[in-house]
């Protein structure tokens, strides 16, 4: 790594990401207004399996793709590195980089109580932007030789222990660390190199973990995640990760040993790089954000729910990799559902499994496209499903007679997810970034998680929150510059009543007082859509009455006074009903959904009048 330039001098930025399928450059650059912009996007197959197993030659690909496109000359003469700092005429400033190839971070994590420390230890490992593999806790119920198999078959990046209260009992941890110990687990990249075990549980253990463990695995041992019941202390944890998933971790996966001398700074997991793009609208907003990245072999879900972040990953949940996994946990009818035509299923099953052994292609037909998204619809579903199930609030101390004498617990409530109380709803990956028609990303994401009240839908334009979240770790103000200008692409408001309607009887009724000093009118009866046109960064004042027992935020029946924002789609008026539910008779929900796509310009009517 070379000496970074001050940020009040740099020029260009380079940013990649080392996807599952596809590795992606983005190039920014700094205007002679001091305002940095993005510039242009390179991308190329990802180079992590056989034959090439060398990351930089995907990264090699895409970055010579941006020479090509803007005359900039960026790689080293021998192409073996990337030239920082600009010299007035070649390279960059700043080279950065995120990955989630080879899978990315995958971690074991084990807790004394599964429901408690388990989920304390999740979510750190989440947030760190690892996938979670498996959790063991004491009170499991699993028979010890079969944890001691399982833990042997898992072949983790690394394991995060963690258990207990600072003062309490220790003999919990200690017998979690003697089962490790046991299983002798190995590293999943490399049988040459120490198993990484991050332990963050009862600091009056540490002794006998490090006599445990200390001589077989690379143990670090950092704070409690829990030093006392009621706190969550996350972050020493995440930081231990990141930097053993730096020093053991990445330096034993294919080319990442030479990726890493290229980078600026340390390579971030893919995962953590857009978790901190969607902290970055939630502060620069100060609202609450549920956001997606939905990937080919995962779906991140991320919430800031009043400043609280968390992340969860759904591994087998995806758009290429993933996609069979995704027709396995929802069924075939939940997919087919969202269908506006008779096909059958067979065929359905067929081209999603064509996709899973060819990920990189991309819909040729219009059938094709709408089959794509109905599955980004239902794995969005039942990621937001999984999410609820780790964004849960703790309250109250119970004890777990049950298990063991003397050790407490917490009760734990519902999910705080609250879709009323999400402001802002942000997608990216390449489904949402590359759809052909911006409405086709906004009512995914709205049939998806169905939005409620009035919510604003934002988009990454071209695929790049991951990118601008590792650059925020250095200059945060250009990020945001070009997060705000260039990346996020504002989709538009909807406002969506709670609640159940009847086609034959008002939802809503809303006034609205235009920018240009007009005013505006819609009554629409219940199972209704419709947009109305309010450009990007322009905002219209609202008075919404909903229909009786109906509630967009005020309370059932009330009327709420707001603003709503504009966007490349507009304004969208949702009387569906929530929680949503379709016709299950097969030409009534046809009918239904026809009408809701021509009445939003949603695809080719010519060509979808074609295919019903």
């Amino acid at each position: 790594m070379t000496q970074i330039k001050p940020i009040g001098e740099m020029e260009y930025i380079l940013a990649t990401d080392v996807g599952s399928t596809t590795t992606k450059a983005r190039f920014f650059m700094k205007r002679e207004n001091g305002e940095w912009r993005f510039v242009v996007a390179g991308e190329t197959p990802t180079t992590v399996e056989a034959p090439y197993e060398d990351v930089t030659m995907g990264v090699k690909n895409a970055v010579r793709e941006v020479e090509e496109l803007t005359g900039h000359r960026i790689l080293a003469e021998d192409g073996e590195g990337i030239i920082t700092p600009f010299d007035g005429e070649r390279g960059v400033d700043l080279y950065c980089t995120t990955s989630s190839a080879g899978g990315g971070l995958q971690m074991m994590v084990t807790g004394v109580i599964k429901r408690m420390t388990g989920e304390s230890a999740e979510r750190s490992a989440l947030g760190a932007g690892a996938i979670v593999m498996e959790i063991f806790a004491t009170n499991d119920k699993r028979p010890i030789h079969r944890k001691i198999q399982q833990i042997r078959n898992l072949r983790p990046d690394m394991i995060l222990m963690a258990g207990g209260t600072d003062g309490g009992t220790i003999s919990h941890v200690v017998n979690m660390a003697e089962l490790i110990k046991s299983a002798d687990p190995k590293p999943r990249l490399g049988s040459m190199y120490s198993l990484p075990i991050v332990y963050a549980g009862n600091q009056n253990a540490t002794d006998h973990i490090q006599k445990l463990l200390a001589d077989e695995f690379a143990l670090s041992c950092i704070e409690n995640i829990r030093p006392v019941l009621e706190v969550e202390n996350t972050e020493p944890a995440r930081r231990a990760i990141h930097e053993l998933f730096m020093e053991h971790v990445m330096s034993h996966a294919p080319g990442y040993d030479k990726l890493m001398k290229w980078t600026d700074v340390d390579i971030m997991p893919t995962p953590a790089g857009e978790g901190m793009a969607m902290q970055l609208i939630a502060d620069r907003f100060n609202r609450n954000v549920l956001g997606v990245g939905l990937g080919g072999a995962t779906t991140n879900i991320y919430s800031i729910f009043d400043k609280r972040f968390v992340r969860s990953v759904s591994a087998n949940l995806g758009m290429s990799y993933s996609i069979c996994n995704v027709l396995k946990e929802t069924g075939l009818e939940n997919i087919m559902r969202w269908l506006p035509f008779d096909i059958d299923p067979s065929d359905v099953r067929n081209r999603l499994r064509n996709k899973m052994i060819r990920p990189t292609t991309i819909p040729q037909t219009l059938q094709e496209l709408i089959v794509e998204h109905a599955v980004a619809r239902e794995a969005l579903r039942l990621g937001l499903v999984h999410h609820r199930s780790i964004a849960t609030t703790l309250k109250g101390v119970r004890q777990d007679v049950a298990f063991l004498r003397g050790i407490t617990t917490q009760a734990i409530v519902e999910s705080y997810i609250d879709m009323m109380k999400i402001d802002i709803v942000a997608g990216t990956g390449g489904l949402l970034s590359h759809a052909p028609r911006r409405v086709q990303s906004l009512m995914i994401l709205n049939d998806a998680f169905q939005t409620e009240g009035v919510t604003m839908m934002f988009q990454d334009s071209v695929f790049m929150m991951p990118h601008l979240g590792v650059v925020s770790t250095v200059h945060r103000d250009a990020a945001w510059q070009i997060f705000d200008l260039d990346c996020l692409v504002r989709l538009g408001t909807i406002v969506a009543p709670r609640g159940e309607t009847d086609p034959s009887e008002a939802a809503l009724d809303v006034t609205l007082e235009m920018p240009r000093g007009e005013t505006l009118k819609e009554s629409l009866k219940g199972g209704e859509v419709k947009m109305i046109t309010l450009p990007e960064r322009q905002v219209a004042q609202a008075i919404i009455h909903p229909g009786r027992n109906l509630d967009v935020g005020a309370g059932p029946g009330q009327e709420l006074k707001t603003s709503l924002e504009g966007g490349v789609v507009g304004l969208m008026l949702d009387t569906r009903g929530r929680p949503l539910v379709l016709p299950e008779e097969f030409d009534a929900r046809k009918s239904a959904l026809l009408r809701w796509i021509t009445s939003l310009e949603m695809y080719p009517e010519k060509r979808l009048t074609e295919l019903s």
